[in-house]
């Protein structure tokens, strides 16, 4: 009798919250500082305040579900199982468009670095470079991509840790030591609190990936206690970084105003640190997308896996691991492929509707813990009204609210991919005659 393939049990909690900080990137807060100080007008660290209060809201949720329905599959797979089937397909279609694409934006990013460091190399050769080594390294295997994150990691913490270091001696010197204190990265005389939710709703970009180590579930050891541990502690590390650094960042820069708001980081570093300095930020910056882009190609694989295996995407395709690698080889490499839309695409364009998804699966997420709450499921009615109740519909809110606040370019175009995805839910469902497949929720033995 042939033995089915299942996913390896190998991550620990530090393992989970090392790839969550991977994925998250914590040096995104230099990457997209000139563009959220601009939209923010100046007051960065309020904006990532409140996306770090929305997501701590969502990561509570996040918790509770991961530990009632340790499986992969994420916000696809607890709406499916606590409000409805179909649901929980339009929730998982809502996460494709933020992870299935979110890798080609950060090899997009990564090699507009490189780009613009050797002008003299073609842009493809940096895409095709990432993608090649990124997909080699998730095929080997999960564990093996932990290692490299690890080392990836300390080297881009350090460089976090210089940049804010750097930027609080600037302040000192020009301001004394009472400089470091100020209210104005977070109320600007003028600036109206709109302009910081709408900072906000750009900053929960940085925030993408305390979620997506869900999708790893079933790779993690005792994951009803590990998950939810390593989902809080993902949230809370990033609302720290994210926006501590933009407080001192801000503060060595006041406003949003730059000669260009795309190099805003690089010329904040020269500011700061001079020509040495800048360029070790501009070699990490490069060495974080690499390691955010193997944290994204690693959970979309993962997330196709599960959609796979329900059947709800083709089984013989999708739903298939590698015998040798216990990895889903296929999934990665079409993520690969659909990398090379880089090729033709602009950041702008690529990176408008990533949210759209996100907030969609993050008020998703909320509301299916409210679902078992009044279905009074035992696991979360002992959590009581508070966690099963007040918190998620606070969560859903604040998540709510942040889409609303969304780049009407950003509505369109999610809209649009949510409209696609009930055209094929339908033709799935026969006019909905039907429910989709169901998940097993049980690990394949």
């Amino acid at each position: 009798m042939s033995e089915t393939v299942k996913l390896d049990r190998s991550l620990g909690l530090w393992s989970v919250v090392l790839f969550g900080l991977a994925y998250m990137t914590p040096m995104i807060v230099f990457g997209t500082f000139g563009a959220l100080a601009s939209v923010s007008q100046g007051t960065t660290a309020m904006a990532y305040l409140v996306a770090a209060l929305a997501i701590f809201l969502t990561a509570v949720s996040y918790g509770v579900m991961s530990r009632v329905y340790p499986v992969a599959g994420s916000a696809y797979t607890y709406v499916r199982q606590s409000i409805n089937p179909h649901a929980g397909f339009l929730v998982g279609w809502a996460v494709l468009l933020d992870y299935f694409f979110l890798p080609m934006v950060i090899w997009l990013i990564g090699a507009a670095y490189l780009t613009s460091a050797f002008p003299g190399v073609p842009p493809a050769v940096w895409i095709v470079g990432f993608i090649v080594t990124t997909t080699v390294v998730n095929v080997v295997g999960i564990a093996f991509a932990n290692r490299v994150n690890l080392v990836l990691m300390v080297v881009q913490l350090g460089v976090l840790v210089a940049f804010v270091a750097l930027a609080a001696r600037y302040v000192v010197a020009l301001n004394g030591p009472g400089g470091l204190l100020s209210v104005r990265p977070f109320f600007e005389t003028g600036v109206p609190f709109s302009a910081s939710v709408a900072g906000a709703a750009i900053a929960a970009y940085s925030f993408l990936g305390f979620d997506a180590v869900s999708t790893l579930t079933e790779e993690t050891r005792d994951p009803t206690r590990t998950m939810p541990r390593a989902i809080m502690i993902i949230a809370v590390i990033g609302g720290l970084l994210f926006t501590g650094s933009a407080y001192v960042t801000q503060l060595a820069h006041p406003g949003g105003t730059f000669r260009a708001a795309d190099a805003a980081a690089t010329e904040i570093a020269l500011m700061i640190g001079g020509d040495l300095f800048v360029t070790v930020f501009l070699a990490t910056l490069v060495v974080a997308q690499f390691t955010s882009g193997l944290a994204a190609q690693a959970s979309v694989g993962r997330l196709l896996f599960a959609m796979g295996r329900d059947g709800v995407l083709p089984k013989g395709f999708f739903g298939k691991l590698s015998p040798r690698w216990r990895t889903p080889v296929l999934n990665l490499v079409l993520v690969g492929v659909v990398g090379l839309l880089a090729l033709n695409l602009d950041i702008t364009t690529s990176t408008s509707f990533i949210n759209f998804g996100a907030f969609l699966a993050f008020t998703a997420v909320n509301l299916s813990v409210i679902a078992l709450y009044r279905k009074d499921h035992p696991a979360v009615r002992r959590l009581g009204v508070v966690v099963g109740l007040v918190v998620p519909a606070a969560g859903a809110l604040c998540d709510l609210y942040l889409l609303w606040a969304l780049d009407p370019r950003a509505k369109t175009f999610g809209i649009l991919w949510l409209g696609i995805g009930i055209a094929y839910l339908v033709y799935l469902t026969g006019f909905f005659r039907k429910a989709p497949p169901e998940v097993e929720f049980r690990e394949q033995v």
